[in-house]
């Protein structure tokens, strides 16, 4: 692979499995040098080894709930320790939790909003400052198709990726004249563990594919902003 991120520091939350271990492995590959995060430590610890083993790259992870921002702001005083710079965050992180609106759980709609949606402004807001020392960045959100299509049973869900779509958005305005480039990318059907229980499909999506995605968006000249991208399996399940 062409090391075209070479000496370029990059986060990636939720970096310990699915979509975000995927593209935490492609940018090393690509020459970054990474830092994660999980919620469990032990996740993280055996995702930082692995990684490292895997690419031969600096990687660095920290257990950290998106959601909360004393969690955060740990993770970004981990990446100026370890790091010493910023010039990618992918937000990542994400949790899926579904039921009509009239059974959802008051818990349950905080979590989804409070890691979906809060957890990606609580990085935005400590990743800008950084990025302006480094003369700017990019900033990368994974949202969803759901992000446009409502599904019944996914007000919780629907709600933090609408968000998300319109914060990429508005957030890709106030930065530009910085060089902070802000994208969002939108998956169909992935092939992760993210739905519990859900069996492997070979139709759908696989993490790999999101994180070239990824990598295409990166490697665009500077004049030139991917500013939102959807993908879906070539040929879902009938």
């Amino acid at each position: 692979m062409e090391r075209f991120l070479e000496a370029k520091c990059a986060v990636v939350t939720g970096g310990t499995r699915g979509i975000g271990r995927a593209i935490a492995e492609a940018l090393l590959r690509a020459g970054a040098s990474v830092a994660i995060c999980g919620r469990s430590p032990e996740g993280v610890t055996r995702a930082v080894a692995e990684l490292g083993t895997r690419t031969g790259g600096k990687v660095v992870g920290r257990a950290a709930d998106v959601g909360r921002w004393e969690d955060v702001e740990a993770l970004f005083e981990l990446v100026d320790r370890e790091l010493g710079g910023l010039d990618i965050l992918v937000n990542n992180a994400g949790v899926g939790l579904f039921g009509p609106v009239g059974n959802l759980r008051l818990e349950e709609w905080r979590r989804t909003i409070d890691t979906n949606l809060s957890g990606v402004f609580y990085c935005c807001r400590l990743a800008v400052p950084r990025m302006r020392n480094r003369g700017g960045g990019f900033v990368i959100n994974i949202s969803s198709l759901a992000g446009k299509n409502a599904i019944a049973g996914g007000a919780a869900y629907n709600a933090s990726k609408f968000g998300l779509n319109g914060f990429s958005e508005a957030m890709m305005l106030d930065h530009r004249y910085e060089d902070i480039r802000v994208s969002y990318v939108m998956p169909g059907s992935v092939d992760t563990a993210f739905s519990p229980g859900a069996p492997a499909a070979d139709w759908k999506i696989a993490p790999e594919d999101v994180a070239e995605i990824v990598l295409a968006v990166l490697r665009m000249p500077p004049r030139t902003l991917v500013s939102r991208v959807e993908i879906r399996p070539t040929k879902p399940k009938r």
